[in-house]
């Protein structure tokens, strides 16, 4: 009889860790559909590719930032943090791909480059 006790938490314990898991799926992922007959398909599914995201930044001064954005193949480029956000250029296309490039030798510096700090360097070291 004590056995039975156990198995009785032991079923209360997994049908708690599901309903917690339909839980999270509902509130932190938004899915509200009922789960598929296939574990894997419904817990693990491909994430869908991102319309938005930061390409690049770069510090202009102490309150200034230069951000170049990425929407749905479009890039713009913002000057954020100043008295007011200022959209500077948009629909620039992104650069294609150079396949005739012979190396990374042959590409000049990045405009806003700076080199790697080591590991406990101060900022204005």
């Amino acid at each position: 009889m004590y056995w039975l006790y156990w198995l009785f938490i032991l079923i209360l314990l997994a049908a708690a860790g599901g309903a917690a898991l339909l839980a999270y799926r509902t509130y932190v992922l938004g899915d509200t559909s009922a789960p598929k007959l296939n574990v894997g398909g419904w817990l693990f599914r491909q994430r869908p590719e991102p319309r938005l995201g930061v390409i690049e930044q770069a510090s202009v001064d102490a309150r200034r930032r230069l951000v170049l954005i990425r929407r749905d193949g479009i890039e713009h480029l913002i000057m954020t943090g100043g008295p007011v956000d200022v959209l500077i250029e948009t629909g620039i296309q992104p650069p294609q791909p150079d396949h005739s490039a012979k190396g990374d030798a042959e590409r000049s510096p990045p405009v806003f480059a700076r080199p790697p700090r080591n590991l406990g360097q101060a900022v204005n070291e």
